[in-house]
């Protein structure tokens, strides 16, 4: 059994933190770095399940107003990280702040956090407009700023016609939207969405990539997902985990190479790997006989990755190299398969 499937699921109505018991008082961080703090800190997180350990001493930090991808094969401790950052779960050590508190703080956070549950279910007999105009009044919106803002965030997920719609009447992909509405109920500084796009057809993903996206800079959003393809195109930063341990976080450039590394496929004709090396920038070069892939790491102080795939390609047009094709690091599907089991 994987690790994950031990923690709870989230099934049942899409939660707001509002809608959370937990009575802990509020944390503040007595040691945020000189500057904008974070949105989300882990500080040394374990989580365990009777002796086993989902999460094992993960540290990261989710800055402000930025697309973070949770990324990790099954069991991975995705979801049990997932489910504290939601305050569905407390670690059994460490620290979890969200905008520098207990994600369990539940007045301090009160409409300042949307979260979508992957497994989450609408109530079915409820239409969906009076579904939503209650999570704002939950919130502590008067009803008339409810109503505007339910309006207002079903709109960006194209589902306001679905207003007096049962909600039990909804589609699959219909239903997800108005997950993902609800957790944009009154413009969220954090935002939570566990697998967002699973199940959805080619269309309705992309407009919730689109939805997101357009949210950049206007919120955190944090999204735990298998679709790393997506995943690479949307966010800014983002951590692998694999087996409960963290191993590797970083922007998404870092994380692939994308900066610092350019990769040449060649169909034919020799390869002149020694005029390459000493190309100017260049740190170091390799060669896969198997994909006849060649693989430059360069520093990106002396040339960007356009700069160095003209100067590469010069050289290696000099030398009647066959080139079929040119990419820009790594991919973040194979850098995750590198990393883990």
């Amino acid at each position: 059994m994987d690790t994950e499937d031990k923690a709870p699921t989230s099934s049942g109505a899409p939660v707001v933190a509002a809608e959370k018991s937990a009575s802990a008082a509020p944390k503040s961080r007595s040691n945020i770095r000189s500057g904008k703090p974070p949105a989300i800190d882990l500080r040394g997180v374990i989580k365990k399940f009777g002796s086993v350990a989902a999460v094992n001493d993960v540290t990261f930090e989710i800055p402000d107003g930025c697309v973070f991808g949770l990324i990790g094969p099954n069991g991975a401790g995705k979801t049990t990280t997932f489910s504290m950052l939601a305050g569905y779960l407390r670690p059994t050590s460490g620290e979890i702040y969200v905008l520098d508190r207990s994600p369990d703080a539940v007045d301090a956070l009160k409409g300042k956090v949307g979260v979508l549950p992957q497994d989450a279910l609408l109530p079915a007999n409820e239409p969906v407009g009076e579904f939503m105009v209650y999570l704002g009044r939950l919130q502590g919106m008067s009803y008339d700023e409810a109503k505007k803002s339910a309006e207002s965030v079903l709109a960006e997920v194209e589902g306001l016609d679905w207003w007096k719609t049962r909600c039990g009447a909804l589609s699959h992909g219909m239903a997800k939207r108005v997950g993902l509405a609800q957790a944009l109920l009154g413009n969220p500084r954090v935002v939570l969405l566990d697998e967002p796009t699973a199940g959805l057809d080619p269309r309705i993903a992309y407009g919730v990539r689109q939805t997101v996206k357009s949210r950049k800079g206007r919120c955190t959003l944090v999204i735990s997902s298998h679709n790393l393809q997506e995943l690479e195109e949307i966010c800014d930063y983002a951590a692998i985990l694999d087996h409960g341990q963290l191993v590797a976080h970083g922007t998404m450039a870092e994380l692939t190479a994308t900066s610092s590394e350019i990769r040449i496929e060649l169909a034919g004709g020799p390869i002149p790997i020694d005029a390459v090396r000493v190309v100017e920038g260049v740190k170091a070069v390799s060669f896969d006989k198997a994909s006849r892939e060649l693989a430059i790491t360069f520093d990106r102080n002396v040339a960007d990755a356009e700069e160095m795939i003209k100067r590469a390609t010069y050289v290696l047009y000099q030398g009647h190299a066959r080139i079929s094709g040119i990419s820009k690091g790594r991919g973040l599907e194979q850098r995750v398969m590198e990393l883990t089991d």
